[in-house]
């Protein structure tokens, strides 16, 4: 009797579908200064294992129950460490193998992250040379020749697998960022006494806690982070400029940024995120550390020198600087602003941050703030500290203007303009003047 039911439970078992398989929908390889990052898009949550071999150095990993699709072979060629990708004899009929070829030996960390808008399913290779320490980029080497340069740090956010916002039309924060950065730079080393760094050139991925270190290993005397707002609706616009704040954000759009910036660890930098243990207690003493007193102070009131050059551009969504307890900003040592270029969520913002010309005034009135703070107040063994040193002073008396100033003291009005930070002609009975040195 039992007999009799065996061939139709074979018939009802051929007929069910097969499980189906993963599928791999892209590779994307994200090479920068010391390290690469290798993605692969998969439909499902990855089965995969991985090990090294040696004589040549390469990585194979195999992913389990999956089809193979991309053609990966031209990825790799922007990377220092990748030579090239490639597929391989899988372990069996049901598997992928990819085998990453690699020019020199490497640390590689792998891991899986979940779906997180805009992507879906990831593998996640690191690899990072060992053999190299993380360095922000020096766009201009040069240095005064009687004292320092005043060191702007220069942070473009986001980059590489974190995509920071996205707008209506599918600009890129990242893009926008790193453009206005550029173009801040440009300003920047063409003026003597200054000298840039960033903490990105290319489209790859930093953590937020990785910035202000970069920073400091380069001595900054200021970082300025870069980036293009967003919030759940598309009404707001206008710039804005935050610092840091010692308490919890003062603003809704301040708790909706630190929840973002969360957002962004873990779409670019969810490694980082699960290792980094002593983080935590740094940030802890940072803020207890009374040396932020000047920093804090120093930070305020560039912000607001940022914010009025901002407003002769742009709108402004706030005319005070915000504050928010966000990572870029945590370095204790160092005056640190975030300045939020516009809204890239709010449509018209949004067409605005694509067009070059409103990027570049952007970075123009980045720059002119910058320059009018440390002019009135450089900090010591600076260029621009001597010279302010061996400026005199004048006290305005009553039928003197700058033109009659200019001319005994045999200086351009411009000049006089400029080290006082002037912005028309008049001055006041009283006032002291820095006229600065010939």
């Amino acid at each position: 009797m039992i007999g009799r039911f065996i061939l139709p439970v074979l018939i009802l078992l051929a007929s069910l579908p097969t499980v189906a398989k993963n599928q791999i929908d892209g590779l994307r390889i994200w090479p920068s200064p010391n390290n690469t990052r290798i993605v692969f898009d998969l439909q499902q949550k990855p089965e995969y294992s991985y090990f090294s071999l040696q004589n040549p150095d390469r990585l194979v990993i195999d992913f389990k129950n999956t089809a193979k699709n991309p053609d990966i072979a031209q990825l790799a060629k922007d990377s220092e460490l990748v030579r090239k990708i490639r597929h391989s004899s899988p372990k069996n009929s049901d598997s992928v193998r990819v085998v990453i070829d690699l020019k020199r030996k490497v640390n590689a960390e792998v891991f899986a992250l979940p779906p997180t808008p805009p992507y879906n399913n990831r593998l996640v290779i690191d690899l990072n040379n060992s053999d190299a320490q993380t360095k922000a980029v020096a766009v201009n080497t040069q240095r005064a020749s009687r004292d320092r340069d005043i060191i702007i740090a220069i942070d473009a956010g986001h980059g590489g697998e974190d995509p920071g916002s996205i707008g209506p039309k599918g600009t890129y924060e990242k893009n926008v960022t790193l453009s206005i950065a550029k173009k801040l730079a440009d300003r920047i080393k063409k003026e003597q006494g200054m000298r840039v760094v960033m903490t990105r050139t290319g489209d790859y991925y930093i953590s937020p806690n990785a910035r202000p270190e970069l920073a400091r290993q380069n001595k900054a005397d200021l970082l300025v982070s870069i980036h293009a707002d967003a919030f759940t609706t598309p009404q707001p616009s206008g710039a804005s400029v935050w610092v840091l704040s010692m308490r919890r954000a003062n603003s809704e759009l301040g708790r909706w940024m630190e929840s973002t910036e969360r957002h962004s660890e873990l779409l670019g930098g969810a490694a980082e995120v699960i290792r980094d243990t002593a983080n935590e207690r740094y940030l802890a003493q940072a803020f207890l550390d009374m040396s932020m007193d000047h920093s804090l102070t120093t930070s305020y009131d560039l912000s607001q020198k940022v914010i009025g050059e901002l407003k002769q551009v742009t709108k402004l969504h706030k005319r005070t600087p915000q504050a928010a307890s966000l990572a870029v900003l945590t370095s204790p040592d160092i005056p640190s602003i975030l300045v939020e270029t516009g809204f890239i969520s709010n449509p018209r913002e949004e067409k605005n941050l694509n067009w070059a010309k409103f990027r570049q005034q952007l970075a123009d009135s980045i720059f002119v703030a910058i320059k009018a703070y440390f002019k009135s107040t450089p900090p010591d063994g600076t260029l621009w500290a001597n010279q302010r040193a061996e400026n005199r002073t004048h006290r305005v008396r009553s039928g003197e203007s700058l033109s009659l100033l200019a001319q005994r003291y045999n200086v351009r009005v411009a000049q006089i303009k400029e080290a006082n930070n002037l912005n028309g002609d008049v001055v006041r009975i009283g006032q002291v003047l820095t006229i600065p040195s010939i």
